[in-house]
């Protein structure tokens, strides 16, 4: 059955009670001057004290004291003294810097975009690819309690497109444009599908991945699949042993993994994106969390340590890499792009391998451990892993595994890196900070 059409004049998810989301402009807090710096460059490693900056450094200084003197007169609380903005402490000279006001929590963001935003309890601020200046905010209409410590509850995540936000409401999925709200639409599910909780998986390529949970509850829940361009309901089907696409969610030649837990043990299958039709299924391990597709071959972990790539044309084991019997690491999900596959264990080992025979390239040990919050990401000639926010951004060359430069900032924190880019700028945060690098 295909669904209606949205209606045109239906108002926003967020107008009706049950969205997430609504959109705001950006208000005068979030665009201060304060908020984005300019960059410069110096051979020695940082930023040049030109008269600019030192004349906005002034002018921050006699704003701070004029609000703090204000506050005083007014008999009211003292407010926060202005923190010191960040500055680059070694690698390339930011283009821009931006510094929200909560911390970001890059955990709960479900894909990547390919504009620059900060997610956080506030919202999800999006900024001007060029300049760093707010553009817009997308703020939640109710957060929860624990919040962000839920992260690992279904639901919870924030999905992402390049250039969208996919969010539920009232038996729909809609989606935000980051950077036009006049393009967003509503698309409703159909009938059969019933009107309970609706949870999206993620986002791959032009199609966003869903499940909703029927009222009454007959056992099982629907899957679905909905592709953004043409804003319909590709396919709708029972989901078998609580099949779900693996995070983050990826597909090759127009196939995703998925995961299952049936009766008889729990697979990794293949779907055909466009049908919804599985293509095979293989035995996997319980609990399974990730599952990476690219051209030739869905890679999938072997214990806490090891990989297999199974062929994606039938899901054949065709090479594995194990450990030695001294190695205690974790590894994490894969990066692949063209003739080569980046493996990447929580001990700082990061290793290229060749598609087609799973031969080591090379190897590099990084001077900081990585966890599961690392996701490197591969841009044009470079390798981006991201450490704890003491350690920085670490560019690899793709092909040799030879650093190209390490980006640390001055800048406290607690979190690790998150990474995301455009086609000239990578986008490098921890924390409440956000740095535009030119790319390698």
């Amino acid at each position: 059955m295909q669904p209606a059409p949205s209606d045109p004049a239906r108002p926003p998810a967020s107008d009706q009670g049950g969205g997430a989301w609504q959109w705001d402009e950006t208000d005068d807090r979030s665009s201060a001057p304060a908020d984005v710096l300019s960059g410069g460059a110096e051979d020695d490693g940082g930023p040049r004290p030109t008269r600019r900056r030192l004349l906005a450094g002034a002018g921050l200084l006699a704003a701070g004291a004029a609000a703090w003197a204000f506050a005083r007169s007014a008999g009211g609380p003292d407010p926060a003294p202005p923190r010191p903005l960040p500055t680059r402490l070694a690698g390339p000279e930011p283009l821009w810097t931006y510094r929200g006001r909560e911390p970001m929590a890059p955990e709960r963001l479900n894909g990547r975009p390919a504009v620059p935003v900060l997610l956080s309890r506030e919202g999800l601020q999006v900024l001007d690819p060029a300049t760093g200046k707010p553009l817009r905010m997308l703020t939640f209409a109710a957060v929860r309690a624990n919040w962000p410590d839920d992260v690992d509850q279904p639901g919870t995540r924030v999905v992402v497109g390049a250039d969208r936000v996919f969010t539920t409401s009232n038996g729909h999925v809609d989606s935000h444009h980051l950077t036009d709200p006049a393009s967003e639409w509503s698309l409703p599910l159909p009938e059969e599908s019933g009107s309970g909780t609706v949870t999206l998986f993620g986002c791959a390529g032009d199609v966003v991945y869903g499940a909703v949970q029927p009222r009454p509850y007959a056992g099982g829940d629907r899957l679905f699949a909905v592709h953004v361009p043409e804003r319909r309901l590709l396919w709708t089907r029972a989901a078998l042993g609580g099949e779900r696409p693996l995070t983050p969610v990826t597909s090759a030649g127009g196939r995703v993994p998925v995961f299952d837990n049936s009766a008889d043990g729990a697979h990794l299958a293949l779907l055909e994106a466009a049908t919804g039709k599985r293509l095979w299924a293989v035995p996997a391990e319980a609990g399974l969390t990730w599952a990476v597709a690219d051209a030739e071959h869905v890679y999938a972990p072997e214990g806490p340590a090891g990989l297999r790539a199974l062929r994606l044309a039938d899901g054949a084991p065709h090479w594995s890499v194990r450990p030695g019997p001294a190695d205690e690491w974790r590894l994490l999900p894969p990066v692949t792009g063209g003739p080569r596959v980046y493996l990447f264990r929580d001990n700082g080992l990061v290793t290229a391998h060749d598609v087609t025979t799973g031969d080591r390239l090379w190897e590099r040990h990084l001077p900081f451990r990585l966890d599961r919050r690392s996701h490197p990401l591969l841009a044009g000639p470079a390798l981006y892993v991201p450490g704890p926010a003491a350690a920085g951004v670490c560019a690899l060359d793709a092909a040799t595994g030879e650093e190209r430069w390490t980006f640390r900032d001055s800048g406290p924190g607690v979190d690790v890196w998150s990474l995301s880019n455009d086609p000239t700028r990578l986008y490098a945060g921890h924390d409440d900070v956000l740095h535009a690098l030119p790319l390698v």
